[in-house]
């Protein structure tokens, strides 16, 4: 029990440890932290011995790092209780609102990330980074790097993303079309996309 607290003070807000504790000891499951992926936040699996695990990535803010951690025991509770049902359908978004209400706190996240945080709680999507305004109040709060959104940088500005340079094209419904300079194909971008802006 120290030690969970000991481990999870690193990278969670404070008064938010106790409380992800006490779900953790309801929901018994192997909690791993590990190294930034960057195809996704967290996840969740079952092994072929019926055990649990969630990872979650080393790298996230703390009010991020809770978000995603809570997200990924609202699927073990979600299979737990319904082996067939939707990843992110209606039991899991009843799972993870009601697991987050308590965490909707001003002793929790700050101002700056509440009121999104809240808006994106009436209907979470599978990922918060669909939700521009609140991955841009989370964003706040990571460390600085010299990486934008796509969608902060100039029309038909260069751009490094994956060591491939592009130029920004318009946006087309949700998503940037975008050219690869070298082969001159036509790629998708979500608008939360971090890119390296390459300054002229």
């Amino acid at each position: 029990m120290s030690d969970k607290k000991e481990i999870l003070n690193k990278y969670l807000p404070e008064k938010s440890v106790a409380l992800v504790i006490d779900i953790l000891e309801k929901h018994p499951c192997h909690l791993k932290i590990v190294n930034n992926r960057k195809t996704k936040h967290g996840d969740f699996r079952k092994y072929p011995d019926g055990k649990y695990q969630i990872t979650v990535n080393n790298g996230l803010n703390k009010y991020r790092f809770l978000l995603t951690l809570i997200h990924e025991i609202a699927h073990l509770i979600s299979y737990k209780s319904n082996k067939n049902i939707k990843p992110h359908g209606m039991e899991w978004k009843r799972n993870f609102q009601h697991l987050m209400l308590p965490f909707v706190n001003p002793d929790i996240y700050p101002k700056e990330i509440l009121a999104f945080l809240a808006h994106y709680l009436i209907n979470p999507k599978a990922s918060t980074d669909t939700d521009i305004k609140l991955s841009l109040a989370l964003k706040q709060f990571d460390e600085k790097t010299d990486k934008n959104y796509i969608f902060e940088i100039p029309l038909a500005s260069k751009f490094m993303h994956n060591n491939k340079v592009f130029v920004r094209g318009n946006k087309r419904r949700t998503r940037y079309e975008c050219t690869e300079v070298y082969s001159d194909k036509k790629y998708l971008f979500h608008a939360n996309a971090e890119v390296d802006l390459i300054k002229i």
